[in-house]
């Protein structure tokens, strides 16, 4: 069965078509970065109108590279929440009236739910239950995943996510954006101990996670140095970014542990556009082989926002009946 998946949640326009939920026959992604750098974050209008100039390039350019037409997809899966609203219903009504012209079904993705079947892509043998670690620019969530299209939640964050964190540190530090990548790369060179951030807890919500105090932290440390008149090393700055990303990691795999206390052995997923972070990624290995837990890490291709893991998601809410009519409508935000 093949599905051709679309997602358009943020600033990538990517299309792509997956077999059978676990093999990719094309994976075409779109970015916006490049323009997107100039302002130093996402602008939501800016990345909506590049969506209505990419989609038809980036389907096309799917079918082509998996060899195939229209007439050979079954179904049309798509992102329909959560992320910029403007963004989602681009994609979503470019995907609504090709169902329309062509006579394919259209099955409606959580974004979320697309992250974790990055890992059904990159590892043939996983299948649920497992714990899944949602960790990306919009999101950080601790999920259970009892089937593929049942999921619970157990903690998600109060407040910002982990990788809007680490965007807005990293431009405090004057690094390029996307931060996330250079965040990582310049703490791998300065020491994590320098500086002591406080990991922050959520009174009788143990698996929640927040993170606007430690982003505050961050500033806090630059504008006092700004307004002293004193320049930021890189010294510094390699020192701020380890130290920061060590109090991150260390923040999300004390729940971790702590949900493991409780849960046994259960598969543990990474997902998301922080999962391609190097420090994370090594915690997390570290804190599986200490709890004897199978560890589930997507590919680095995988990690950001694409369409491969829309359709491979969609494959398995196809299966159980999840299909949509033309009144299906987007959603900036929505529980998994």
């Amino acid at each position: 069965m093949k599905i051709l998946g679309i997602e358009s949640s943020c600033d990538e326009t990517a299309a792509s078509v997956v077999e059978d939920g676990r093999r990719v026959l094309s994976n075409v992604v779109a970015s916006q970065a490049e323009v997107h750098a100039l302002y130093g974050g996402v602008v939501p209008e800016i990345a909506s109108r590049a969506h209505c100039e990419a989609l038809t390039g980036v389907v096309k350019e799917a079918l082509e590279k998996a060899e195939c037409t229209l007439k050979d997809i079954d179904a049309i899966a798509v992102t329909y929440a959560p992320g910029l609203i403007g963004a989602l219903l681009t994609g979503l009504s470019f995907a609504k009236g090709l169902s329309f012209s062509c006579g394919k079904p259209i099955v409606p993705v959580h974004h979320i739910r697309g992250h974790v079947a990055a890992n059904y892509i990159a590892h043939p043998d996983l299948k649920p239950p497992f714990i899944a670690l949602v960790v990306s620019g919009g999101h950080t969530s601790l999920l259970k995943v009892d089937d593929y299209t049942s999921y619970t939640s157990i903690g998600q964050t109060r407040d910002d996510a982990a990788g809007e964190a680490f965007d807005k540190a990293a431009r405090m530090l004057g690094l390029p954006y996307p931060g996330g990548a250079a965040m990582d790369r310049l703490a791998a060179v300065g020491n994590k101990n320098a500086m002591k951030f406080t990991i922050s807890h959520v009174d009788n919500c143990p698996y929640d996670f927040s993170f606007s105090g430690l982003k505050t932290a961050v500033i806090n440390q630059v504008h006092t140095l700004q307004q002293k008149g004193i320049e930021l090393t890189e010294e510094f700055k390699a020192d701020l970014a380890a130290s920061f990303t060590e109090t991150l990691v260390k923040s999300i795999c004390l729940r971790v542990d702590a949900l493991y206390s409780e849960v046994g052995s259960i598969p543990l997923v990474l997902a998301g556009g922080v999962a391609a972070n190097s420090h994370l990624r090594a915690g997390l290995k570290t804190l599986a082989e200490s709890k004897g837990v199978p560890l589930y890490l997507p590919p680095l291709s995988l990690c950001g926002d694409n369409a491969a893991m829309i359709a491979s998601q969609g494959y398995f809410e196809y299966l159980s009946g999840s299909v949509a009519d033309l009144k299906l409508n987007a959603f900036a935000t929505k529980t998994v």
